[in-house]
Formats: structure tokens, sequence, C-alpha cells
């Protein structure tokens, strides 16, 4: 047990639920808004292009300079931006018309104007290229993977407990899923195929710890039979909250670590899964359980529980 966490706390998180409700609802029309105002900033393996990642020996390139030279050569919407490193950065190409011998033309030439700039001590760290085809299947793979993810979990869950719970499960899931596509709607960070798969993880930890919190709480309806059903989710809450605050700050550490030295590479990845670890925390506490008081769990869980004695 957390030593800051007494062991039988008693703190009113169902009472808290229009607060939550009211805090989620802001979060979620935030991320919402977002996404259609702003969208998201697809990389190479949804767009499709090639990615150039280039390191320079000299002093920090001036960027803006850099821009306006790469725009002189007619490649179509060029991007750049620094990565990691000041002397490191990212050339976006887009995909140019004539396949892949005109993507290497327009490469050369981008190579040859770093050439230019910089001398030949210029560092091609990676050169990664993706069709347009390619690119739209991998959306679409992506979008599947995410919806058949939720849905299986819906499907374990309404077949392991019962299909209120099931539902306030989803409802929790979706609400970390858009927070967290929302927190890169807003920030603009690359949203790529790690990105799924961080909210894929993120789903994952967030069904487990809210797993946990039903499995208490089936348990708490049964042996408690005339306490309002308040009272047991509150009681079943406050019985499972060191053990939700330890897991989350285990992983915390373990992700701040990797965020510091894993490198700018997986920056992107490390971010959603920090963001999604604290957004899963709070809702597996303030969202899924009291959910469940709209759904008539007290009623349906009853007519189910095994009959047992009475427990004071």
């Amino acid at each position: 047990m957390l030593k800051w966490v007494p062991e039988n706390t008693n703190i009113n998180f169902i009472g808290m639920r229009w607060g939550a409700f009211i805090l989620s609802s802001i979060l979620l029309i935030s991320a919402l808004g977002l996404l259609f105002s702003k969208g998201l900033n697809f990389g190479i393996d949804f767009t499709g292009g090639t990615l150039i990642e280039v390191r320079v020996e000299e002093q920090a390139p001036n960027l803006s300079a850099l821009r306006g030279d790469l725009n002189k050569l007619e490649l179509g919407s060029i991007s750049i931006q620094e990565f990691g490193q000041p002397n490191d950065f990212l050339i976006r190409l887009p995909e140019q018309e004539g396949g892949s011998t005109a993507q290497n033309q327009a490469i050369d030439k981008v190579k040859a104007l770093m050439t230019e700039n910089f001398g030949e001590e210029v560092d091609y760290r990676r050169v990664e290229f993706v069709g347009p085809q390619v690119g739209e299947e991998l959306k679409k793979k992506g979008l599947y993977a995410v919806l058949f993810s939720m849905l299986g979990m819906l499907a374990y869950i309404w077949f392991r407990f019962e299909w209120q719970f099931s539902v306030a499960a989803i409802i929790a899931l979706l609400h970390d899923a858009i927070a967290t596509i929302g927190l890169f709607a807003l920030t603009q960070m690359e949203f790529n195929l790690s990105t799924v798969a961080a909210i894929l993880m993120i789903a994952g930890y967030s069904i487990n710890d809210t797993v946990v919190v039903f499995d208490r709480i089936r348990e708490n309806l049964r042996k408690f039979k005339k306490m309002p059903v308040f009272d047991v989710l509150n009681m079943s809450v406050n019985q499972t909250l060191a053990r939700t605050l330890m897991t989350s700050i285990t992983t915390l550490l373990a992700l701040v670590a990797l965020w510091f030295f894993g490198g700018e590479v997986i920056r992107g990845f490390v971010n959603a899964l920090i963001f999604g670890i604290l957004i899963g925390t709070y809702s597996s506490i303030f969202v899924a359980s009291p959910v469940l008081t709209f759904l008539n769990i007290r009623h349906t869980r009853i007519s189910h529980a095994v009959e047992s004695p009475e427990t004071p």
C-alpha cells in the first residue's frame, strides 16, 4: 500500500460525479473542436511522401531561411521542423507526380541544397518513403484497429460482467481515446502509426484498471445487498484506490525515464502514453464507476447475485 494513501479511505468520489462529468464534457468538446478545426498533423505513415532526418555539424541552421530555399525547388508544400537537438531537423516532401523516379529526383535536389548550404558534413540519419496508397491503407487499418479493439473489449466486459458494466467501460475508453487525440490536435505533434499503437495501449491499460474496480463493485454488490448503491460504488473505488495510484505512478516513472533517454523518434509515442495514463486513471475513478449510477446497476446485480448470508 502507498503510505500516503490510508488503507481505509472514505472519499466521496461518486458525490463528485457532476463536477467530473462537467470537466470531462469540457475536455471532450474541446478535443473534438480542435480535431475538426485544426485537424491532426498526420505523419508520412498516413499522408505519403518522403521524410528526411538531417543532422548538420555546424551551428543550428536558420530554419526560416532554409524553408525559403526549399520552397524555391518547387517540389510542393515542403515542411521543415527542429527535431530534438538544435542542429537536427526533419524535412517532409509531399508525394511527387511521376512515381518513385520523380520522388528520388526530389530527394537528390534536397540533398544538393543541403550540400550547398552546409557543405559535405551533412548526416542523413534516415530517409523514409511511403506511397499515397499505402498511406491511405494504413490510415484505414489504424482506424479499424482502434474500433475493433473497442468492440472486443465491449464484448469481453459484457460477457464477464453485465451490459451496464460494458457500456460504462466503453464510455470511459472513448473518453480516454478522444482526449488523447485532442492533445495531438492541440499540440500538432506528429500523428503516426506509433501514436495509434499508443492509443491502443492506453485503452488496454485503462480497461485493466477499470475491470479491477468493476470486479470489486460486483463483489460488494453481492456482499452488501441492503447498502445503497452510491455507498457500494464509493466503497469499491476507495478500496482499489491505492492499487490504482500505485500502478499509475510506477508506470509513469518508467515512461518519464523513456521520455528523457529514449530519443526524439519515440517522443510522440511516450507523450501519448504519459497523457493517456493520467487521463485513464482519472476516468477509472471519476467516469467509469459514476456512469453505473445511471444504469440501474443495483437491481440487475441483485437479480444475478449468488445467494449468500446477509453481511452487516
